[in-house]
């Protein structure tokens, strides 16, 4: 898959296209956190946050497919989860590079709980930008 995605003559790493689906996954309520397995989880203890963790996507010329690995919190109903993230995911990445978002798959690999929630939520807060 190359690096670079077009829209005309503009053109967007595939990492920003990342970065913006992974800031958008967590603003949803119901979402603790993101799963990036071992070497994510390596880089974030040596003091590496890393905003596209748990993100993949797939860019064309005016489409993109996005797969999320999530944590989500105890108690919440998983498929509207679901939906508030598609919804959330293909608004920031439409507002922002016009791309359309065809597919978002979210793989729950993981269930948090209430206290778990609130500190992983806080520190994820504090620690990075919010996109609009």
């Amino acid at each position: 898959m190359a690096d670079n995605h077009r829209r005309g003559g503009l053109k967007f790493s595939t990492h920003v296209l990342e970065t913006i689906a992974g800031i958008a996954t967590l603003e949803v309520d119901g979402i603790s956190a993101m799963s990036g397995g071992v070497v994510e989880g390596i880089s974030e203890r040596l003091g590496r946050k890393n905003l596209t963790k748990g993100v993949e996507v797939e860019a064309g010329e005016r489409e993109v497919a996005v797969d999320l690995r999530v944590i989500v919190e105890y108690g919440r109903n998983v498929p509207r989860v679901y939906e508030n993230v598609v919804q959330n995911v293909s608004d920031a990445i439409q507002q922002m590079t016009g791309l359309r978002v065809v597919e978002v798959v979210m793989y729950v690999e993981g269930v948090s709980f209430p206290e778990e929630s609130r500190q992983t939520r806080q520190e994820a807060e504090q620690s990075e930008p919010r996109v609009r």
